[in-house]
């Protein structure tokens, strides 16, 4: 399956993911680079909502100064499940990972305001943010990669909530566990 293929079978659950999805479509038929972050307007990120148990994997972002998820930019590459694997691996040093299911659980357009990365300003652009679940082991040594994040820990799904300080964020997370609740057991 194409990686167009996994975003248009993309089974929205509310308004604002079927928004996002048509819109997304929409940006992917416009412009041939959306898997290049030299796409500055727009372009694809994957990540992984790694679960253990009642646990989630989360590493302190350095840009962001915020918990977020472990993932990063396609960066041309297509198999966007393979690019949440790899960056979960970079990002946090947990290279047990086994995807819960090959589908996206989560596709969002999010805001990135204007930043400094590597010592060059990058603009405001958007992300096409696509989500995967992924089991992971809480007992496998996490490392912290410096240029990226300034820590990775295993948090309890119940504490989500507290550690994330983006409003636009805890709704994606909430979202995501609304769904995990409804998946077979």
């Amino acid at each position: 399956m194409s990686w167009i293929d996994s975003i248009e079978e993309f089974v929205p659950s509310d308004e604002q993911e079927r928004k996002d999805k048509e819109v997304i479509l929409k940006y992917i038929n416009m412009f041939d680079d959306i898997l290049k972050r030299d796409n500055e307007i727009i372009h694809i990120t994957s990540s992984g909502f790694v679960l253990n148990k009642d646990k989630v994997l989360m590493v302190h972002h350095n840009i962001f100064n915020a918990w977020s998820l472990p993932g990063g930019h396609a960066d041309g590459e297509e198999n966007l499940l393979g690019v949440a694997i790899r960056e979960i691996k970079e990002e946090t040093g947990v290279n047990n990972l086994i995807p819960i299911t090959n589908k996206i659980v989560s596709l969002d357009i999010l805001p990135l305001l204007g930043h400094f990365r590597k010592g060059k300003y990058v603009s405001s652009h958007l992300h096409i943010s696509v989500v995967y679940l992924v089991q992971g082991d809480e007992n496998e040594q996490v490392i912290i990669k410096p240029d990226e994040n300034s820590a990775v820990k295993w948090i309890p799904i119940s504490e989500i909530d507290i550690h994330s300080s983006e409003s636009h964020m805890k709704k994606i997370y909430n979202k995501i566990l609304s769904k995990i609740e409804k998946l077979p057991v």
